[in-house]
């Protein structure tokens, strides 16, 4: 297939979504970050200089980039500039250090790292670096010395990005996306949660990370809205944005809307101008999800639920379907197909438990560099993903837990989430994860552990699911801790919480 030029707008690619932004509305205010403003028309042009830096390195197409870096301008601008030049990006958790952070550059044989000069100590010595920013020699430094890329445009069947799966059950795997499934999933979060170029969206969680670079940040660039990148979900900024009229549409993890739920001044700063509220990358508790809309009831929820492997939004749940199915993930988005299946690949009744298949071309083409598990995870013509759900009749979804999250107690099995539910309940619960530890008695033995608001012991939480649960559900055990350890997405880390307590005979 012969490929056209970097300014061909005619393929499916990442970077051919902010050009025909850029050209339908070339003026208009694209992104906000600190005291940086930037059009659609010079953002574009940034991201042409850049990908023409980045070609300057020696790199040639599908050469891997990695990014390690905060949430910039830079950052985005390097995303797409690798899209546009035809490199794979490599998006890595600014959280990891030693082995961990070695281990994704390694497995992703990066030929580069982008990074922030703050982090760059922490990278292994002999790592080729471009900084991102703020560093005199960095890749914004040298847009303006650089001639716009003019080599040859991606094709649409190929890598863009490498996304690590975020190693809550095992080591991360590297999801090769290419640009075609990521339109195609940029399309169904447009038509999905009904992004609109008037909504004022602020996006502060990890853009390394795909929901919010690919759930809202480039799909809201390829509906011409303007973008306010924020360096971390400060809650002091988010409300300031909002109460002047700023911000209307966020995005946040369960954790971190429960931390906005829980400041001094939630119940009396002016929040009214919030129209969009969306939540996703693990489970929304109920009672939480029942206080927040009590608090701001003109906003609207919207439940993104997905996976790396499927860019990553697979279903939604819209505002106007909450009411009666609260639990629930929604129903598959434009480009999903869904079913949800026994142990040995066949449709269970509805009602009733099984396994969440995919098919769709916004999924992954496997993983970098492991056969085996794209081979584990792709059988008979559907992605597995590892999620246990039940489907009622009219297609909705809701996630029971992980499979590999389900407890094993006495031979019984017990999904955590359901007794995550009935802890929240409880007034002085914060947060709160239930995983199986080993017990020569149950197998596993149910374990809740809980981070208080207030006064309570675990005699009493124990009590109090036990009040609203069968026997064999409620917690043996609930361990009061101060933090539950989570990743930079906001994603609870279980495995670390089994690793580490079961190692210690809890």
């Amino acid at each position: 297939m012969s490929r056209t030029t970097a300014g061909s707008g005619n393929a499916s690619t990442v970077d051919a979504v902010l050009r025909r932004s850029a050209r339908r509305t070339p003026d208009r205010t694209a992104v906000d970050y600190a005291d940086r403003s930037w059009t659609y028309a010079e953002l574009d042009d940034a991201v042409s200089r850049a990908a023409a830096v980045l070609r300057s390195h020696g790199l040639s197409p599908g050469d891997r980039v990695a990014s390690y870096g905060h949430n910039s301008d830079a950052y985005l601008i390097g995303y797409l500039a690798c899209a546009r030049a035809g490199l794979v990006h490599v998006p890595v958790n600014q959280n990891l250090t030693g082995d961990d952070l070695a281990y994704l550059l390694g497995q992703s044989g990066s030929g580069l790292v982008l990074v922030d000069p703050a982090l760059a100590g922490r990278l292994p010595e002999g790592v080729p670096v471009l900084a991102l920013r703020d560093a005199g020699d960095s890749l914004l430094d040298r847009l303006a010395s650089t001639a716009p890329y003019d080599g040859p445009a991606p094709d649409a069947e190929d890598l863009v990005q490498l996304l690590y799966t975020s190693g809550t059950t095992a080591l991360p795997k590297g999801a090769m996306m290419t640009h075609r499934a990521l339109v195609h999933e940029y399309v169904s979060a447009v038509t999905a949660l009904g992004l609109s170029a008037e909504d004022r969206p602020v996006h502060a969680l990890p853009l390394y990370h795909s929901a919010q670079m690919h759930v809202f940040l480039l799909p809201y660039l390829a509906v011409g809205a303007r973008n306010t990148i924020l360096d971390a979900p400060d809650g002091d900024r988010l409300f300031d944005l909002i109460e002047a009229g700023r911000a209307d549409s966020v995005f946040a993890p369960p954790t971190v809307w429960i931390a906005l739920a829980n400041r001094p001044d939630f119940a009396t700063r002016d929040l009214g101008a919030l129209r969009k509220g969306f939540y996703g990358a693990s489970v929304m508790p109920v009672p939480v999800l029942e206080r927040l809309r009590e608090r701001l009831p003109g906003l609207a929820f919207h439940n993104c639920f997905g996976q790396s492997e499927i860019g990553p939004l697979a279903m939604v749940l819209g505002p106007d379907e909450h009411e009666g199915r609260m639990d629930s993930c929604g129903r598959p988005v434009l480009f999903v197909e869904a079913r949800v299946v026994d142990e040995n690949g066949k449709d269970v009744p509805d009602g009733t438990p099984g396994e969440i298949v995919y098919r769709s071309p916004q999924l992954c083409e496997g993983y970098w560099d492991k056969p085996e598990a794209t081979e584990e995870a792709f059988r008979d013509g559907w992605f597995h993903s590892g999620d246990l759900a039940v489907r009622d009749a009219d297609g909705y979804h809701t996630i029971v837990d992980r499979v590999k999250d389900v407890i094993n107690s006495g031979g019984v099995l017990v999904a955590s989430r359901q007794v995550e539910d009935a802890l929240y309940t409880h007034p002085e619960v914060a947060e709160v994860a239930v995983v199986g530890l080993p017990d020569a008695r149950w197998i596993e033995a149910v374990t809740a552990f809980v981070v208080r608001r207030g006064e309570v012991t675990e005699e009493e939480l124990v009590a109090h699911a036990k009040e609203r649960l069968a026997s064999f559900k409620a917690p043996k055990r609930v361990v009061l801790v101060d933090e539950l350890p989570r990743n930079a997405s906001g994603k609870i880390l279980k495995r670390e919480l089994r690793d580490r307590h079961g190692a210690a005979g809890a």
